[in-house]
């Protein structure tokens, strides 16, 4: 595969969290109508540091068992 085909292909997992926690923090609904690049470095911020936080914690929960 080349790289540009690499680039391009997107962990759906990380995705499926990213559109959840965009949807706990009321943002869903602008990210459909104007997309992703509509959001503030602040909200960008913030959906990356919760996506983060539940990444840590499923690794912590998964290891533990």
């Amino acid at each position: 595969m080349e790289k540009k085909q690499k680039a391009k292909k997107v962990n759906q997992a990380d995705e499926k969290l990213k559109l959840e926690v965009a949807a706990e923090l009321g943002l869903l609904e602008k990210v459909k109508r104007f997309g992703w690049k509509s959001l503030t470095a602040k909200e960008t911020g913030k959906i990356g540091g919760l996506m983060t936080k539940r990444k840590r914690l499923m690794k912590d929960k998964s290891q533990q068992i």
